[in-house]
């Protein structure tokens, strides 16, 4: 449920911020992000199901790549001193509907190094069908072996339902290995997700020379099963340290200040006052 007011959801936002600073606890995948993390009780859940979803079919990149960084960020232990060491022999699966290869090409394996991460470790897998798919993502989820498996699924389809979801999730849980659901042109239903998301594009912060900035979001957490929900946060990507950062916003543009008429139209004689456009 939404609040009631903005500045509640704010307030929440900003005690989530604070509790950041605490130390993550095991088994937590840390995303470097401070409100996210405190948020999550120290990052996310291995060994869980995590839905993310686009906020709209025209996001279905931004929402691909929210769900490409959180999975290197899963393939990499945080140390406790802070330091990152990858282990980029932990395999990365991305299976996907052959629906979802249709709609939006064939993923680029070569574009996790330009995130930051490494394709040797990437394995990537069509399913002709929903079943399929989900009979394949439910075999992956056992595997050990893996650091992550992606699920990308397109639309709404039947087999997709509380008790599929129940599945992966024990299967998440015997092996340890987080499963991040993508969901792409899609309805939020009841589901045993441990943490739902949306994503959509949000404006960068150029670089030196007007360079193209990092990839930024605006990313809510729309459901967690145990703790606050329905927090919204401006993210970048840090692709040197392979985490999120909160997203540094430019300063915005003053008002023009313009003479307006306090009544008839602005080419008529009346008195005018002055107003912010």
């Amino acid at each position: 449920m939404h609040e009631s007011h903005p500045s509640l959801a704010a307030l929440r936002g900003r005690i989530a911020m604070l509790a950041g600073a605490a130390p993550a606890e095991a088994g937590r995948i840390v995303t470097g992000h401070g409100g996210i993390d405190g948020a999550l009780g120290g990052g996310l859940a291995r060994g869980r199901l995590h839905e993310i979803f686009a906020a709209d079919a025209g996001e279905a990149g931004s929402a691909a790549g929210f769900a490409a960084m959180l999975a290197l960020r899963a393939r990499t232990a945080e140390m406790a001193d802070g330091d990152a060491d990858a282990h980029p022999g932990e395999g990365l699966l991305w299976l996907r509907c052959d629906e979802a290869e249709r709609r939006s090409g064939g993923l680029y394996a070569p574009g996790l190094a330009d995130l930051g991460g490494a394709a040797d470790g990437l394995l990537l897998a069509v399913a002709p069908d929903p079943v399929a798919l989900l009979r394949g993502a439910g075999d992956a989820a056992r595997c050990p072996g893996l650091a992550v498996v992606v699920v990308e699924c397109w639309g709404d389809p039947r087999v997709l339902d509380l008790t599929a979801t129940r599945r992966l999730t024990l299967a998440a849980e015997d092996s340890g290995v987080p499963m991040l659901l993508l969901r792409i042109d899609a309805r939020a239903s009841p589901s045993a997700a441990d943490t739902r998301w949306r994503v959509r594009a949000a404006p960068s912060r150029a670089l030196a020379a007007n360079a193209p900035g990092q990839a930024a979001f605006e990313v809510e957490l729309l459901r967690q099963r145990s703790g606050i929900a329905d927090l919204r946060w401006r993210v970048e990507w840090d692709r040197e340290r392979i985490v999120f950062r909160e997203a540094i916003r430019e300063p915005a543009l003053p008002g023009a200040v313009v003479p307006l008429p306090s009544r008839g139209s602005a080419a008529g004689g009346a008195t005018a006052d002055r107003r912010i456009a």
